[in-house]
């Protein structure tokens, strides 16, 4: 996904104005008070503002990699000043940086005084763990596991670019930290942002991800035998065979004979990946739901574990569009649907990834057939969200195709958009829409990933080719997502 152009630090008049200019735009999101230690709250972001010189804690020129310094740079609570405490238990917490995903690093695990401080890839060494210290007045101390030593604006510095070291514990005002603990939310843009940047093979329809333990992407998507790409980077992708290169003719009976399967949704749980996919044609509800496992994820390496759910032209229903979500209780449940009554939800046996029991529920629809697909069910802080799509896919340039949302206290619903409307009775906030040449955005779906909520989608260029789309997800100040 695309990072902000990097900027180029330099002192003056210049970049004072444009601080301000940006603290004009998004003033501080900024909660009651200050954090202590005792009160840290692992699933919020946090700016860090030094005692002595009320500079915040700042990843230097917006740097994504591996050994980039961290500085101190006046506040104006980007993502590259936001940071979150994971903890690592005993005490002990890293701070990993809302904008890059890597985390607070004394370099190359000195024990020195004035060793800098970096980001790193999170490997949770004691190098990366901190002891959150109360002082006085709401300030605190961040005490390095592995050198014992304080994390300190280095020589006391004042300026914009200066850079945070550790050194001896001397209760210095350098070495004190303000924790600021920013709302759960920020402004949405004031219009629907494009796609961000992908490269390499980018087009799909129908597209899910999984992250891989070695922290890659895996991306499955509609085509014949389920076609996957790979990316190391979530910018840049290639194909990468398919999951059945031999065909499925275990689904010629829903699909008319052909190999084409739609709508996979991959999850990596228990050490392998579940991929659930539907099989159908074109308007039908002759339609079937099937589990495939794999240990690699690679092509040629899924096995096929059989039907899951079907749905016949006698039904209300149509079996298409599945997705896996593990609720918080470690219940396993299939959200899936197309047009007919809904979208429906059945629970699974995890050990087998089949059907639990017979009970089916109802958890939208926009009554009458009307058009609404592609469920996905993702939880954030104390709400599930339900994302599906409304209205026409398929058309090329003139779908229309949008993304809507609802949320949840519980798994199984009820559901209800922004003013309080079901789901099931047709309600449904606005996420993303077309425009401009962006035409029918849709089939969606969300991976937390190191950086936050990202949604994965496609969409469709002037040309009626299909695109992989890819934006972050940010929460407004209600715990509403929005797209930028």
């Amino acid at each position: 996904a695309p990072h902000p152009t990097p900027r180029r630090r330099r002192l003056g008049i210049a970049v004072l104005a444009a601080v301000a200019a940006l603290l004009a735009m998004c003033p501080p999101l900024v909660a009651a008070g200050p954090a202590a230690a005792a009160t840290i709250d692992t699933n919020a972001s946090y700016v860090l503002v030094n005692r002595h010189s009320g500079k915040a804690m700042d990843v230097y020129d917006l740097a994504t990699g591996d050994g980039a310094p961290i500085v101190q740079w006046a506040r104006n609570d980007g993502a590259w000043q936001q940071w979150q405490f994971v903890d690592s238990g005993g005490g002990h917490y890293r701070l990993r940086s809302r904008h890059s995903g890597k985390v607070l690093d004394v370099y190359q695990h000195s024990a020195a005084d004035g060793a800098n401080i970096v980001q790193w890839s999170d490997l949770n060494g004691a190098n990366q763990q901190f002891r959150v210290v109360d002082t006085d007045n709401g300030f605190v101390k961040l005490i390095n596991r592995g050198s014992g030593k304080a994390l300190e604006v280095w020589e006391w510095s004042t300026a914009d670019g200066g850079r945070l070291s550790q050194y001896t514990d001397l209760g210095g005002a350098n070495q004190q930290w303000q924790l600021v603990k920013l709302a759960d939310g920020g402004t949405p843009p004031a219009s629907y942002p494009n796609p961000g940047l992908v490269t390499g093979d980018v087009h799909a329809h129908d597209p899910e991800v999984a992250k891989t333990p070695s922290g890659t992407y895996l991306l499955a998507y509609t085509g014949d035998g389920i076609p996957l790409k790979t990316s190391a980077d979530r910018t840049a992708w290639r194909n990468a065979g398919a999951a059945f290169p031999g065909g499925a003719p275990w689904a010629h009976p829903y699909t008319g004979g052909g190999n084409q399967l739609w709508a996979p949704d991959i999850t990596y749980v228990n050490g392998r990946y579940s991929m659930y996919y539907s099989a159908s044609t074109f308007g039908s509800n002759r339609s079937a739901i099937f589990l495939a496992t794999s240990t690699t994820g690679a092509s040629g390496s899924w096995t096929n574990h059989g039907l899951v759910i079907e749905s016949n032209t006698s039904d209300s229903f149509n079996a298409i569009d599945p997705n896996l979500v593990i609720d918080d209780q470690g219940r396993w449940w299939l959200d899936f649907g197309s047009f007919w009554s809904g979208i429906k939800m059945v629970q699974l046996d995890p050990s087998t990834g089949k059907r639990l029991d017979g009970t089916m529920r109802s958890i939208a629809g926009r009554g009458g057939g009307g058009a609404i697909e592609a469920p996905f069910i993702y939880k954030r802080g104390a709400y599930y969200y339900q994302l599906v799509s409304f209205d026409l896919c398929c058309r090329g340039a003139a779908s229309t195709y949008r993304i809507m949302v609802g949320r949840s206290t519980s798994v199984t619903g009820p559901y209800v958009d922004r003013n309080g409307v079901a789901l099931t009775s047709g309600g449904g906030t606005q996420l993303l829409a077309g425009h401009g040449g962006i035409h029918g955005p849709g089939h969606q779906a969300v991976l937390a990933d190191t950086d936050g909520d990202i949604l994965f989608y496609h969409w469709y260029a002037s040309d009626n080719s299909s695109r992989l789309g890819i934006n972050k997800l940010g929460y407004d100040a209600a715990g509403w997502p929005y797209v930028y």
